[in-house]
């Protein structure tokens, strides 16, 4: 599992050695290439500064600002 994920999952106190492990690493690929898409297509080659990302991902998955 991708080293970054682990420590994602461990801080939101999710418990990687119960067998779950292959699910949550799907899970969390299948956020970022949600995100990827999101930048893909919905923005294509336009310049967006990180405040604007930052604000596109957090009112895409509705997460408070």
């Amino acid at each position: 599992m991708n080293e970054r994920f682990k420590k994602l999952a461990e801080q939101a106190g999710i418990d990687l050695g119960n067998g779950q492990s292959y699910k949550i690493e799907n899970f969390a690929e299948l956020i970022v290439q949600d995100c990827a898409y999101l930048f893909e297509i919905e923005w294509g080659e336009s310049k967006l500064s990180g405040n604007d990302a930052s604000f596109i991902l957090k009112r895409h998955f509705g997460v408070e600002q």
